[in-house]
């Protein structure tokens, strides 16, 4: 009779006595190598296990762990295959009757690499987009900071005023994204900070879209409601807003409405535009780091950091589809006071 003590972990897990004989395999074990755990105990471990680089080279070999230094009580995590070609993940604990004695007995975990692989490459994804994103704007700043400073007496006033304007435009945008790649390391680490205080959303909603650069396809209508003050940080709003209102000239369509009205105890801020707005199967995805829908370009974060913000402040963001047939994105804040911040 197997000892089944190992079937609620959820990786596979194979152990071996001190002869290197298998003596428990978990159903999780069974599933990733196919294999009955009747079958593989008595066995070998290094049979069991047959397992090799992209060299060729065997992990028994390699890693060795029976032997090496005594005083060894791990194998880290390493990387793989299986004779199928499978990528799998394997760490082992080497335990010892007595300290620096014999290996008694080894207990192996593998992991199939295929959640890790997805995650890494959307890593790699996002240094090759933000790589992107900033060699953009810098390749304007320096286009044009040398063009002035080889042929400057050639241009007139005007023409030099441009391309200052656009090197400072670019400036802002790379100023934006590297504060956008901050707040994201700080809703991951949870290290957000907030500087509460009493604000009129209605009068933040019309300041900032007063200076906010919608283009000349676009026009802008606003449904702005009496609504009591909330307590937040008024630049976490402003980018709030901001993203979602650049989400919504990015994949939206003609006008762009821009609202605030109350809830019970809480003002809903809403942004509706009239694109072909948000599948109903992918809305639970759209807040999710790294999300990007359609072919448009961009790192995939906004939204990541409209929720993280939102959240932060006690609030939730929503997305649905607006009246035009389009996206409407909603985020609410709580208009009591947090503790200890009352006037």
């Amino acid at each position: 009779m197997v000892d089944r003590v190992y079937d609620e972990v959820p990786d596979a897990v194979v152990v071996a006595g001190e002869d290197a004989t298998v003596t428990e395999v978990n159903t999780a074990a069974e599933v990733l190598l196919g294999r009955s755990a009747d079958e593989m105990v008595g066995e070998d471990l290094s049979e069991v296990l047959s397992l090799s680089d992209l060299e060729g080279r065997d992990w028994w070999s390699c890693l060795a762990p029976y032997d090496g230094l005594e005083s060894r009580t791990r194998l880290v995590e390493s990387s793989w295959y299986l004779p199928d070609a499978r990528e799998v993940l394997l760490t082992a604990k080497l335990v010892r009757s007595r300290p620096r004695g014999p290996v008694s007995r080894v207990v192996v975990c593998l992991r199939d690499a295929t959640v890790r692989r997805r995650s890494d490459r959307m890593r790699s994804d996002l240094v090759a987009t933000v790589a992107h994103e900033l060699r953009s704007p810098l390749t304007g700043v320096k286009g044009f900071t040398s063009t002035l400073l080889q042929k400057w007496d050639r241009f007139s006033d005007q023409q030099r005023r441009l391309m200052l304007e656009t090197v400072d435009a670019d400036a802002d945008r790379l100023t934006r994204l590297i504060a956008e790649l901050l707040d994201v390391a700080r809703i991951d680490s949870r290290r957000l900070t907030l500087r509460r205080q009493p604000v009129d959303l209605a009068s933040s909603v019309r300041s900032l879209l007063a200076s906010y650069p919608l283009g000349d396809s676009r026009t802008l209508a606003l449904d702005l409601a009496d609504v009591p003050e909330v307590w937040i940080d008024p630049d976490k709003f402003t980018q709030v807003l901001t993203n979602l209102l650049d989400n919504a000239v990015r994949h939206g369509e003609g006008q762009i409405t821009v609202g605030v009205k109350p809830t019970d105890d809480q003002v809903e801020l809403w942004v509706e535009d009239q694109g072909e707005g948000v599948p109903a199967k992918v809305r639970e995805r759209v807040f999710a780091k790294y999300w990007r829908h359609g072919q448009r370009t961009g790192t995939g974060l906004g939204l990541y950091i409209v929720h993280g913000l939102v959240s932060a402040h006690g609030g939730e963001v929503r997305v649905e589809s607006g009246n035009g047939g389009g996206a409407r994105f909603s985020a609410t804040f709580p208009t009591a006071a947090p503790g200890g911040l009352e006037p």
